[in-house]
């Protein structure tokens, strides 16, 4: 019967060393979205220790997506008090499928992992120290505020680690309440703080994702979860824009990089960005149109992952944003459809249909993925 309440989805990238990356994402199906939230979330939690064994893997990042974590949040501390080695995230983002959590995380074997006492979570294998953080917020007034406390916490943890936001973050999420009203602030309070860092459209900025979601205390306007590296080089990293598809996110007035590549010995890791329906003029594609919407979206992304050369059945997961849940069953059938059977070797890719706003009101669909190739 647990097989009908859990939908289990499971990439791996193994080239043949100790290091194997998997990325796993559990959700609902609809047969147990007549469960309770309880009985979903033990359904799920138990679903992950089942194949967590079978992998034998150390958990790297943990992402719940709840659908009111006002209500449901506190739930998890059941499942999640002896947390002291991974980083944990929880934001409110209903799963788009009308059921009340969801789960994706990141699991590696031959690594060591820890808690730093800057408050980072260190991942270690081949000479590097992978460092995470989620669910990072404040409780200042406003969101630019919030995200301004938010960027000096973070700069502080990073010096800690012997590291500069510049030279070793690779990968934000800002998750903004009330994104209509709050995302400007986050905006704002970024493009300061960059500024400071050396961080600008001439040099570079950092692959990021900006979009509606909420923790469950409302006073929490923006949460941050971050991604950096400790002993990566700069001539390692590659910045890509696409640019005959989408135009520099500094040209109306953000800094976020579209996708991020980082090389090393045995492999190529891409990070693209939360990515939407847009232009090389910085406009909205299709207005209105859901299914063109999502089409444009793809191409884009397609743009970003062959700047990388690679392809789509390099890519570990997907999370994709709608706007409106009515749109789910829709894009959930262009999403079977497409990435169900993936390349030659036929690969499904994992991906979940979350609800949250865009940052821009005329986007009715955002995605993000991450993918790694083998060199």
């Amino acid at each position: 019967m647990k097989q009908d309440i859990i939908h289990v989805q499971l990439s791996t990238f193994d080239n043949g060393s100790e290091v194997r990356e998997h990325h796993l994402m559990l959700s609902v199906t609809p047969q147990g979205a007549l469960l309770s939230y309880a009985e979903q979330l033990d359904a799920l939690c138990k679903q992950f220790d089942d194949e967590c064994n079978k992998l034998a893997a150390k958990t790297v990042l943990k992402r719940y997506f709840l659908s009111d974590a006002a209500n449901q949040a506190s739930a998890l501390k059941k499942y999640e008090q002896n947390n002291p080695k991974y980083a944990l995230s929880v934001v409110e983002q209903a799963p788009a499928n009308g059921t009340k959590v969801a789960l994706w995380c990141i699991l590696m074997t031959g690594v060591e992992t820890k808690r730093n006492t800057s408050g980072l979570f260190e991942v270690k294998y081949g000479g590097y120290r992978h460092l995470y953080s989620a669910s990072n917020y404040s409780l200042t007034e406003s969101s630019e505020q919030q995200t301004r406390e938010l960027f000096e916490h973070y700069i502080l943890q990073l010096s800690q680690e012997g590291c500069t936001l510049a030279d070793n973050c690779i990968r934000t999420w800002f998750f903004v309440n009330d994104i209509d009203n709050n995302y400007a602030g986050v905006v704002k309070a970024r493009n300061d703080v960059f500024k400071t860092q050396n961080l600008t459209e001439n040099a570079h900025f950092i692959a990021s994702t900006g979009i509606g979601g909420r923790q469950a205390n409302p006073l929490v306007l923006s949460q941050l979860d971050t991604y950096a590296v400790a002993g990566i080089k700069q001539e390692q990293i590659k910045y890509l824009y696409a640019a005959d598809k989408m135009n520099r996110t500094s040209e109306y007035g953000v800094s976020f990089e579209r996708a991020t590549a980082v090389d090393y010995s045995d492999r190529r890791q891409v990070f693209v960005s939360g990515t939407a329906s847009i232009n090389n003029k910085g406009e909205i594609m299709h207005i209105g149109d859901i299914r063109n919407q999502c089409l444009c979206m793809w191409n884009n992304v397609e743009a970003l992952l062959d700047e990388a050369e690679c392809e789509w059945s390099d890519v570990s997961e997907i999370v994709c944003y709608l706007r409106d849940f009515a749109d789910f069953i829709v894009v959930d059938s262009m999403f079977k459809e497409k990435f169900n059977s993936v390349g030659k070797d036929k690969k499904a890719i994992p991906y979940l249909l979350v609800h949250a706003p865009v940052c821009r009101p005329g986007w009715l669909i955002e995605m993000e993925c991450m993918a790694t190739k083998r060199l």
